[in-house]
């Protein structure tokens, strides 16, 4: 459906403005998505995203800084959400080998199982295959990166 009509709006300034009201309006479609997806599991979006961090360190541990770096939503906060993980056994902190008063973050059997779970329930491919082919989806994101350029 047109931006026009999910939002009730008739009229935008321009065309750039009405990328950037349709960027913010699916931004939050997508996530609505996913978080119903996830909220099954009793995970957030942000827990989400730094357990698939950590997947992909592993078997090697992360840091908070690389956790900071990586995330998608900066305005996070890592050492937090690292926190809810640990009191879900989904990750677990152990004293750095190469500096030992540094932490690393290890993500766990427990969080890996849920994750294999997640990928069977959460595929963004489907989410997106019904209305954009894979070509479409190639120039969307070709597109978003020269936006942010």
């Amino acid at each position: 459906m047109e931006i026009e009509k999910e939002i009730y709006n008739k009229k935008f300034e321009d065309n750039h403005q009405k990328v950037v009201v349709n960027l913010i309006y699916t931004y939050g479609w997508i996530t609505n998505l996913l978080r119903l997806k996830l909220n099954k599991h009793s995970i957030t979006l942000q827990q989400y995203n730094i357990l698939r961090i950590l997947r992909g360190q592993y078997p090697n541990p992360a840091t908070v800084n690389i956790l900071k770096e990586r995330m998608l939503d900066k305005m996070s906060d890592a050492s937090r959400i690292v926190e809810r993980l640990v009191q879900k056994d989904l990750v677990k902190r152990c004293v750095s080998n190469k500096d030992r008063r540094a932490v690393d973050i290890l993500i766990s059997q427990k969080g890996l199982d849920i994750l294999q779970k997640l990928d069977n329930e959460v595929s963004l491919k489907d989410l997106l295959s019904k209305n954009m082919s894979d070509e479409e989806a190639n120039t969307l994101s070709g597109l978003l990166d020269k936006m942010r350029g």
